[in-house]
């Protein structure tokens, strides 16, 4: 089978656009093509991937607007790089920069490309229902109509050599890892309910179905998640699910932790919704991320719109989960030690005489195979970014075998890798050099470092937005003038997603953050990037914990944070004479404790020369007085 070129497949698309009946004597101009499946997944399966057959461009965040004379991708900063190395062709694209002041919305674009009296088409299985409204309400003053394209026309032009779904089987989070049983989640949800007078609860994030019923999945790349509609209606979980897929044991905890279930097959939720909605005068629970589908479909009945019970139950760690998350960041810290350290003895090597050349692509094997001689390591939890020099720049970069390039002694190298164990999920990144980083690179190292250990001491009322912190790690980056575009911190899942919502430190505001509370994990990622130089971002997982201020006015609880990640910041990266003291203590204090946590691992003689780059890597930094 001859695979189609992205010629073919725009040619093929335009052509059905053209051949879609006409509404009202109005016609669709444009059709509309998210990144997302069905559950508004960060990652998904193969066959959801539509954006990218149809553009070629794999990144995360992204939409496509095809028309019949142009091809437009959206994507924001961190993608700009990427975007231009993957567009397929690169010629029949425009790449439209995303927080850009001159970028045009989406919207704003279609309004000002496409004649009114025109529709507007996109598939409402793979767009938000918030999106959807606000795409809408937008168009709608200009004389244009979103409308709602039954078939997907990506998946025509796709056909055959569109993937299959997968059978992954799902397994029991055993109660020893989850601290909370799942009836217990289920009642607390029941009782919401009755409190917000609904009938019916309806679920579509997969996070939130695994979380609520205590399983596990592999679905989802990197998420241990799987594919899946939960409804709770009558004191009973419908599960939405190919029933073969749920293993005896996952069934058994669900009986065992007094979850009334029942399965049905997954493409018939809608099905089951209209019947319910058909026979009955109830009221419907659905997130305003849910897909739009699901709100057309219940627009006959009354909606409660809102972010449901269990995004919010979820994101608080119980005692049980943050002991798991603090064991997990442990035991990704001493493969991290040892590949950092073995990293640097063999690109030294290299650079003297030695015949060994580690890779981009090698190093991050490298990196997997330290990870897996832990017992209760399960997988990564992203694509690993190992990037070298002007690759850095690229903020989610991966590399390939047609951009691999040596890790070396001249240029910067930036490791962005996560992990999950069955206890607990991770999220780090370090920028290194193994050689003799320039005076420039380490001012912006140590503005980066400054602005992550400003967030890291901070003091703030409880309930807070994480809006609010953005600007104490952007603030000495911003001093002379330099910025990064991208969020400064996101929600991490106990042995869930990584980037886990609505809990963001992001200098957009997310309405559906709760406000910071007292067991909640955050990343803190600030960075810097100078496009076809390097890259340079620190990231830590922080706990956000009680403490105690000099005042209380207002008999308020006040929160910090406690970091998680055990893994040095190396030190010849950093221009001492940028620290205050308070800066330098608070570093000198984590990476005592670095040492005295990891220390008892590397006690074995094929960990000596680990031990030695810990020993180095957290000696105190003193800071001579001029």
């Amino acid at each position: 089978m001859v695979q189609k070129t992205g010629y073919d497949k725009l040619k093929f698309l335009r052509q059905l656009i053209k051949n879609l009946p006409s509404q009202d004597q109005m016609n669709v101009q444009a059709y509309i093509i998210t990144g997302d499946d069905a559950h508004q997944s960060e990652y998904i399966q193969e066959q959801d991937k539509r954006r990218e057959y149809i553009s070629g461009f794999k990144g995360s965040a992204g939409t496509a607007v095809i028309t019949l004379n142009h091809a437009l991708l959206w994507t924001d900063g961190r993608y700009f790089a990427q975007a231009k190395l993957e567009l397929d062709p690169l010629d029949a694209w425009i790449l439209m920069k995303e927080g850009i002041p001159e970028t045009p919305t989406i919207e704003d674009w279609l309004i000002d490309n496409i004649p009114t009296n025109a529709l507007i088409g996109t598939d409402p299985n793979f767009i938000s229902h918030s999106n959807w409204l606000r795409i809408e309400n937008c168009l709608r003053d200009a004389g244009l109509i979103l409308f709602p394209v039954e078939k997907n026309l990506v998946d025509i032009v796709w056909g055959s050599e569109r993937p299959t779904s997968l059978k992954n089987n799902i397994v029991p989070h055993e109660i020893i890892y989850s601290g909370i049983n799942s009836g217990y989640k289920v009642n607390a949800c029941f009782d919401k309910m009755k409190e917000k007078k609904v009938s019916i609860l309806v679920i579509t994030a997969l996070d939130e179905i695994a979380y609520l019923l205590n399983l596990r999945g592999s679905d989802i790349p990197y998420n241990p998640v799987f594919i899946a509609y939960a409804i709770l209606f009558l004191n009973r979980v419908h599960l939405f699910i190919e029933e073969d897929k749920l293993s005896l044991n996952a069934k058994k905890q669900m009986k065992e932790e007094k979850v009334d279930f029942v399965c049905h097959p997954y493409n018939s939720v809608q099905q089951f919704l209209r019947e319910i909605i058909h026979t009955c005068k109830i009221k419907i629970w659905l997130s305003h991320t849910a897909n739009h589908a699901l709100h057309i479909l219940c627009s006959r009945a009354t909606k409660y719109v809102s972010i449901t019970p269990i995004s919010l139950m979820k994101v608080v760690k119980n005692r049980i989960e943050i002991e798991g998350m603090k064991l997990a960041h442990v035991w990704d810290a001493i493969a991290l030690v040892k590949y950092f350290s073995w990293l640097e003895a063999n690109v030294t090597e290299h650079n003297k005489c030695s015949k060994v050349t580690i890779t981009e692509i090698s190093g991050a094997e490298q990196l997997e195979k330290f990870r897996k001689e832990e017992k209760k390591y399960v997988g990564p939890s992203f694509p690993t970014i190992s990037a070298v020099g002007r690759h850095g720049a690229i903020i989610h970069y991966q590399p390939s075998s047609y951009t691999d390039i040596a890790i070396n002694c001249q240029e910067i190298y930036l490791c962005d890798a996560g992990a999950h164990f069955v206890n607990g999920t991770t999220d780090i990144t370090r920028t290194l050099h193994f050689g003799q980083p320039s005076v420039y690179e380490r001012e912006c190292f140590t503005r980066v470092l400054k602005g992550q250990l400003q967030l890291s001491m901070s003091k703030f009322p409880s309930m807070i937005k994480g809006n609010y912190l953005d600007t104490l790690a952007r603030k000495f980056l911003w001093d002379v003038g330099l910025d990064y575009l991208h969020g400064t911190g996101h929600g991490v899942g106990a042995y869930l997603n990584v980037h886990e919502y609505p809990t963001m430190i992001s200098w957009k505001p997310y309405p559906d953050d709760p406000g910071l509370q007292n067991g909640m994990f955050l990343s803190n990622e600030p960075g810097y990037y100078e496009d076809g130089k390097f890259g340079i971002r620190l990231e830590n997982i922080e706990l956000v914990i009680n403490t105690t201020t000099k005042y209380n006015q207002l008999d308020r609880k006040f929160l910090t944070f406690e970091t998680v990640t055990l893994v040095p910041i190396q030190n010849k990266m950093i221009e001492i004479s940028m620290l205050t003291n308070e800066e330098i203590e608070f570093l000198n204090s984590y990476h005592k404790r670095c040492y005295k946590i990891l220390f008892p691992y590397f006690q074995e003689s094929q960990n000596i020369t680990a031990l030695q780059w810990l020993e180095k890597e957290t000696q105190p930094i003193i800071k001579i007085k001029s």
